[in-house]
């Protein structure tokens, strides 16, 4: 049966980052057993599709992959099934409770060969240099404490050449979808998720809130580059709602 690996790590530092890393994982472990159905939920089925898409950019020649924020392992079982039997899969995730309903998903689809899923800081991924020919990540950056450290340890991670592929949440492209979505995500959305998982630790009003204050497509493009990816390109779905990123070492 596959286990998690817990990696051990010093503590975080105190700050800003580390602050937000507690409260967010906090949140997370909340919420984990309704987190699945809730996605499909609020996304209105949508993430399913997103996730096809993120996946798709994948090389078919890619055999050592990373998801990076793995959460219940949607994305890492849809590269083993996209790259067939010969990829090797990390589902790396902070969030013990997370990881622990991938491990199951994974037990279930008999992957258990292909994917090991990995208890790991997305700051802190303790890796070796060089290792891996494509990172993924799905709904992560804009949870994780500081957005440069991590790009960096994707970079670092990544074989020359390999691509990191960020399917994260963005912004609309036309003002009245602006609109539109700012009401749902500001009042529909945390009414459904409390509601639906009778929690109360304020996670539903801290996603739409990550959302706005994570940087728009140009912006997370920009960081990429600073950091030291090439040829950083997005596309966007939904209208900008949600957005890929793929930058290359």
């Amino acid at each position: 049966m596959l286990t998690v690996e817990e990696q051990t790590q010093a503590a975080p530092p105190a700050g800003t980052g580390a602050e937000k890393e507690r409260a967010v994982q906090r949140m997370f472990s909340s919420i984990a057993r309704y987190y699945d159905l809730n996605n499909s939920l609020l996304s209105l089925g949508l993430h399913h599709a997103w996730k096809h898409q993120a996946v798709s950019l994948l090389d078919p020649n890619d055999r050592i992959v990373l998801d990076v924020g793995a959460g219940t392992a949607d994305l890492a079982l849809l590269t083993a099934a996209r790259l067939g039997e010969k990829v090797r899969i990390v589902a790396a995730d902070l969030n013990r409770p997370m990881l622990a309903i991938g491990v199951e998903k994974v037990r279930k689809a008999a992957r258990q060969q292909q994917i090991v899923c990995v208890q790991a800081n997305a700051e802190r991924l303790c890796v070796p240099d060089a290792s891996f020919d494509a990172v993924t990540t799905g709904f992560c950056m804009r949870n994780v404490g500081d957005l440069t450290t991590a790009l960096r340890e994707i970079l670092r991670a990544l074989k020359p050449g390999g691509r990191l592929i960020c399917l994260e949440f963005s912004r609309p492209v036309a003002g009245w979808l602006r609109g539109l979505y700012d009401w749902y995500s500001f009042t529909l959305l945390p009414w459904i998720g409390t509601k639906m998982s009778g929690d109360h630790t304020g996670v539903y009003e801290y996603l739409p809130a990550s959302i706005r204050a994570f940087p728009d497509q140009e912006g997370l493009a920009r960081v990429m580059r600073d950091v030291g990816f090439t040829r950083v390109e997005y596309r966007n779905l939904s209208g900008g709602i949600v957005a890929i990123h793929i930058a290359v070492k």
